[in-house]
C-alpha cells in the first residue's frame, strides 16, 4: 500500500427499515431518539446519549419481511451481518430487553477468558443487533461461544 487513511472512529451506521415508527419504537427501548428526519429523502436521524448515530433509512419495500437475506437463509451473500454496540451492563440490558418484551435471539454468550458477555436481538426488520458487555461478573445463564 502507498498510503493508507486515518479513519478515527465509526461515524454512524445506516439501516434500511419497512415503517420508520415501527423501527423508532424499537430503537427507543435502546436509549436512541430522533435527532432529525430529513426532507424530501427517506432518513432519520436517531442518537443515544453518548453519541452513537444510527441513520434509519425507511424505503426497504423488497424481499420477505420474516428473515434478513444476511442472515437467514442458506444462500451468503455479502454484506454486513450486524452491529455491536458497548452496553455498562448487560445484567441491566437483559432486564431492560425483557421490560421491553425485546426477544434475545442469542445468550448471553462469553467469549473466552476476556469477560466479555454479548445478547443478540434482531430489530422489527429482523437487523441483527449484537448488545456486548465487559468485565460482567457473574450473569445467569452464559454460555460459552466456541466458534
Amino acid at each position: 500500500m502507498a498510503q493508507t487513511i486515518a479513519i478515527e472512529r465509526v461515524d454512524h451506521i445506516g439501516i434500511r427499515v419497512r415503517d420508520l415508527e415501527r423501527a423508532l419504537a424499537f430503537y427507543r427501548a435502546l436509549g436512541f431518539t430522533l435527532a432529525h428526519r430529513a426532507v424530501g429523502d427517506d432518513v432519520a436521524i436517531v442518537r443515544n446519549e453518548h453519541g452513537v448515530e444510527l441513520n434509519l433509512i425507511f424505503n426497504a419495500n423488497a424481499g420477505d419481511p420474516d428473515s434478513n437475506i444476511l442472515m437467514d437463509i442458506p444462500d451468503k451473500f455479502p454484506g454486513y451481518t450486524h452491529m455491536a454496540l458497548r452496553v455498562a451492563s448487560i445484567a441491566a440490558t437483559i432486564a431492560a430487553l425483557r421490560a421491553n418484551d425485546i426477544a434475545i435471539t442469542q445468550g448471553p454468550v462469553g467469549f473466552g477468558e476476556s469477560g466479555q458477555v454479548s445478547v443478540f436481538v434482531r430489530d422489527p426488520d429482523r437487523n441483527v443487533i449484537e448488545l456486548r458487555g465487559r468485565e460482567q461478573g457473574a450473569v445467569e445463564g452464559v454460555t460459552r461461544y466456541v466458534p
